[in-house]
């Protein structure tokens, strides 16, 4: 610890005067009793002020040492809770990181049940379709049972194809499908060669879609099952219907050939 001021300057007054009592016997003409208790008074006074005010310096350095210690002990504790602090707002941080991936994950599997109904309700509505120059709209599972009956004949499963296309036809009977399936029914009849029913689907198809692009072709299967059935009379009338009606299509050629050879 530094010592105050006022220490080294009243040591260095009391040898002074320690010397100078000494040579007081020599100087006993310079100073008498009085003026020497004056002196010793006096430095007693000053070497009391400065004790006091040594002790008024201690005092202040203790209290100072203990104010510098409570700032310590304080600037320590809020050191702690700043960590705390911010500790607190990592985890808050990375809550809210969770939160917002949780959110995330929601929104998407929200949009995914959004879509997934959104296509079920799709599925589930009225359809616009176009076949053979003809626009119409049919339900979800008419259009599948349609389009299911249609895959067996593509195999060349005649049998199945008539059964489910006749199905169809029983449920579906105002179809838009209901031409093309009838159609298709004289072509699965043909191919399982049962040719009177096969002539009476196609028949049925010409009379309500005479101007199916189809039709001329419906004839001219008419005539090859009358010519299978060996009714030469039926199949000739019905090339000549054939050629009079659809002069142009590539069916009425076709026919005209046919004409030469049926007796």
């Amino acid at each position: 610890m530094r010592l105050p001021l006022g220490l080294p300057v009243l040591r260095t007054v009391s040898i002074a005067l320690l010397i100078g009592w000494a040579a007081l016997p020599a100087q006993a003409g310079l100073f008498d009793d009085e003026e020497a208790r004056k002196a010793i008074i006096d430095l007693r006074g000053r070497q009391s002020q400065s004790e006091v005010r040594q002790n008024e310096l201690a005092t202040q350095n203790s209290q100072l040492i203990e104010q510098i210690q409570q700032l310590r002990r304080s600037l320590l504790e809020l050191n702690n809770q700043l960590e705390a602090a911010r500790a607190d707002l990592a985890r808050q941080r990375g809550q809210g990181e969770q939160l917002a991936r949780d959110v995330a994950e929601l929104q998407r599997q929200q949009k995914d049940v959004l879509q997934g109904t959104d296509e079920r309700l799709r599925k589930l509505e009225p359809q616009k379709v176009s076949l053979d120059g003809k626009d119409f709209t049919v339900e979800a599972d008419e259009k599948r049972l349609y389009e299911e009956a249609l895959v067996p004949l593509r195999n060349s499963d005649f049998t199945a194809a008539a059964a489910a296309l006749g199905s169809f036809l029983k449920r579906y009977p105002a179809s838009g499908y209901a031409d093309s399936a009838r159609f298709w029914l004289g072509n699965a009849q043909y191919g399982k060669r049962d040719y009177k029913d096969a002539i009476t689907s196609f028949r049925s198809f010409v009379t309500a879609a005479p101007e199916n692009p189809r039709a001329p072709e419906a004839l001219l299967s008419i005539a090859n099952c009358q010519a299978e059935m060996k009714d030469s009379k039926g199949a000739r009338r019905t090339l000549d219907e054939l050629v009079r009606v659809y002069p142009k299509s590539e069916a009425a050629q076709a026919g005209k050939e046919r004409l030469a050879t049926v007796k």
